[in-house]
């Protein structure tokens, strides 16, 4: 199946409209942002990411199933990057407003599901809030907040296992993905920097907390990295990229697979 016979905004008002009245028709809506990623890596990788990863996987879905792709969302909420030049952030009112807006007129169009397909981490808990008050707005309206590198179990044996607690920004992951995808946008420079460089204590926070997890601390790239870069890029290569991308594109067709061919929500639209 093409790529474009996917797109909810390359069809007619008609197919349209013929498209969203299919039982269990659902839009799926990439989000990125645009936002310093290191000396090596473009502005625009999240939202690559969120829409690269996403039509390959919607492409591998039967013709039958009646799911969509949005416009991408490219700007986000990304204030921990502020710092650096070329980042453009807008603030959480007026994401949860854009949400809302977007969200809410779908729901009266009579869509069933609405997707959020998130790459940026920055922006993970704001999207789960977006989702639940949208959700009370639009009870008929399934509302499944997802980010891209959450839940996908096969990372697990791709990434060294620091890295995937501390590589939290244009690391080891991002960079090989970047180099799979988009090599001509990858730079030559592969900076390890943040808590890899051990050589600035007040970058770690105290005992028992963390930079995410459990007991998270809310904070800024620049306490932690020079460069923009969070993590160890240094072993980066286009082999784990190509795997990653098998690997996140396998998991999201079966995530997909299995909601399309279920009756969420189980609210009766009428």
């Amino acid at each position: 199946m093409s790529a474009n016979s996917r797109r909810f905004d390359y069809l007619s008002w008609p197919k349209a409209e013929d498209s969203l009245a299919r039982e269990g028709a659902t839009l799926v809506w990439p989000f990125g942002a645009c936002e310093q990623h290191g000396p090596h890596l473009p502005l625009a990788t999240d939202s690559l990411f969120a829409e690269r990863i996403l039509t390959s996987v919607l492409a591998r879905l039967p013709s039958e199933v009646p799911i969509w792709m949005l416009p991408s969302q490219p700007l986000g909420f990304s204030p921990e990057h502020e710092s650096f030049p070329g980042t453009i952030s807008l603030s959480a009112p007026l994401m949860l407003q854009l949400v809302m807006e977007v969200g809410s007129r779908l729901a009266k169009t009579g869509l069933r599901r609405l997707i959020f397909f998130n790459a940026h981490g920055g922006q993970i808990g704001l999207l789960q809030a977006a989702a639940r008050q949208l959700r009370l707005q639009s009870p008929s309206m399934a509302v499944l907040p997802c980010f891209l590198w959450s839940g996908v179990e096969a990372l697990n044996n791709l990434i060294p296992s620091i890295e995937a607690d501390q590589g939290l920004h244009a690391g080891l992951a991002e960079t090989s993905l970047m180099l799979s995808l988009e090599p001509g946008l990858v730079g030559p420079d592969r900076p390890c920097d943040g808590r890899h460089t051990g050589h600035d204590n007040s970058a770690t926070p105290p005992k028992g907390w963390s930079l995410e997890g459990p007991a998270p601390c809310a904070w800024l790239t620049s306490d932690l990295s020079e460069t923009g870069v969070i993590g160890d890029s240094r072993e980066s290569n286009l082999a784990l990229g190509e795997t990653l991308e098998s690997a996140l594109v396998d998991h999201w067709v079966d995530r997909l697979t299995v909601l399309m061919a279920s009756n969420w929500p189980p609210i009766d639209r009428n």
